[in-house]
């Protein structure tokens, strides 16, 4: 036997994944997480108030550079490597970097 759910059932499950991972994101940097994100925030428009820090949380079944992020995980743990993916953009001065927060400590 299945019981369809409602709207209402399965929004109330993601929002309260999205907080869960917004509290954890804020405690990670010090910060806490905005009671209302987005435009309806008073203080901030990002999702976690923070002092230096304009973070922004985004919970997807899947991201594209999460897949890339887990080949480039494959391949290091082969060699016992920490896996670090560095984007760039044709044109555009500088780059991104992408770690798992599980291994921020392995970088200094």
């Amino acid at each position: 036997f299945f019981k369809q759910k409602t709207a209402y059932e399965i929004g109330v499950r993601l929002v309260g994944s999205e907080m869960c991972i917004r509290d954890r994101v804020a405690a990670y940097f010090g910060g806490q997480r905005t009671p209302l994100s987005g435009g309806n925030g008073k203080i901030t428009r990002a999702d976690v108030i923070h002092d230096k820090l304009f973070i922004e949380c985004k919970l997807r079944k899947k991201h594209t550079v999460i897949t890339l992020w887990d080949d480039t995980n494959v391949m290091a743990k082969r060699e016992g490597k920490t896996p670090v993916v560095a984007l760039c953009e044709k044109g555009r001065a500088g780059f991104w970097i992408m770690v798992h927060s599980d291994d921020l400590d392995k970088l200094s």
